[in-house]
């Protein structure tokens, strides 16, 4: 008689368990805000260049004559002091001869002089002719002169401090009048270009300054950029940098160099922090909280300075971004901020 009494317990049991369904808390989320911010993000862009000594900062040692390269006393690499010898050469054949020759027409241009001289004396020749003979034996004597200074010079010496960056002649050749031996790059006069995207090249402000840190090693330095050459060139199809290195970098001539440029950012697009964003397949997004409630929002990064990045697309400046516990998120869920 008993048994009408469990519907109606099940009945009450169900109804107890759907109120309290019913009155379960939403999950939500802690997280931390911030204001999306419209600002320019600064962008780092790494370029690559080779110093150069250029024209300004080489000298070239030549041959002053035809010559044999008898010693190379300081090949490529070597730090050279001001009057070090380089190089030193001896006469070839054609200058020896050149040599002979003026030291002949000397001796007898000479000779004619002083006979000029003795004839005027007995009254056979006037000064005319003895003024003749004097100018042609300064000529020949003259020549004599050139000829050894010329072969004094044979021996080649650094004009000034430096480092020898190449050389050209090879040990025991004949080389002609005016064919360099070797070039000296000055001490604490050298350049590098540095190639940029033309793009890039038109947004470097005034008195922008370039980190340079040396492929082969060694400690960073940043230097301010000289100039930039907004001409393209052909083989790169790249705009130039050109800035001066200091000598106590230690750079060498023909080095590779690796650049830092921070370039000012384009617009004022909103910025977060860089953490803010996520990823999913490839798919930027974050998450924008509005009433207490967390959307996900896709978005395109822009330009990034690694600590904030600049939203292209997909948020606006003012909205409020969650910055912290965006992994833990669902779209729709609600969060409450600390």
């Amino acid at each position: 008689m008993r048994y009408p009494v469990l519907p109606a317990l099940a009945l009450l049991a169900a109804c107890s368990g759907g109120s309290e369904t019913a009155n379960a808390p939403e999950p939500s989320a802690l997280v931390r805000v911030a204001n999306a911010e419209a600002a320019p993000v600064r962008t780092s862009v790494r370029i690559y260049g080779t110093a150069d000594a250029g024209a300004s900062g080489t000298v070239i040692l030549s041959a002053p004559q035809e010559a044999f390269v008898v010693a190379i006393d300081a090949p490529a690499g070597s730090a050279v002091a001001p009057g070090q010898v380089v190089a030193r050469l001896s006469p070839g054949p054609s200058a020896r001869l050149e040599v002979a020759r003026a030291e002949s027409e000397a001796r007898a241009a000479q000779l004619a002089y002083a006979r000029a001289l003795r004839l005027r004396g007995d009254g056979l020749v006037g000064n005319a002719e003895v003024e003749t003979a004097r100018a042609a034996a300064q000529s020949a004597g003259a020549t004599r002169s050139n000829l050894a200074q010329r072969a004094a010079a044979l021996t080649l010496r650094a004009p000034s401090a430096g480092h020898v960056a190449t050389v050209s002649a090879g040990l025991g050749s004949l080389i002609q009048p005016g064919t360099p031996v070797a070039s000296i790059v000055g001490a604490g006069d050298l350049r590098a270009r540095f190639g940029v995207d033309p793009a890039l090249a038109r947004r470097i402000p005034a008195g922008s300054s370039l980190r340079i840190t040396p492929s082969g090693g060694g400690d960073s330095f940043t230097v301010p950029i000289l100039s930039v050459d907004p001409a393209v060139d052909p083989a790169t199809r790249l705009a130039s940098i050109l800035v001066r290195l200091p000598a106590a970098a230690g750079i060498g001539a023909g080095e590779p160099l690796t650049g830092e440029l921070a370039l000012p950012g384009a617009g004022n697009a909103p910025t977060v922090p860089y953490a803010t964003l996520l990823d999913e397949g490839g798919q930027a997004y974050l998450f924008v909280v509005s009433g207490g409630v967390a959307h996900r929002r896709d978005v395109t990064a822009g330009p990034s300075d690694g600590r904030l990045v600049s939203i292209l697309s997909g948020l606006r400046p003012g909205e409020t971004v969650v910055i912290e516990g965006g992994t833990a998120l669902e779209d729709g869920m609600h969060v409450r901020t600390r």
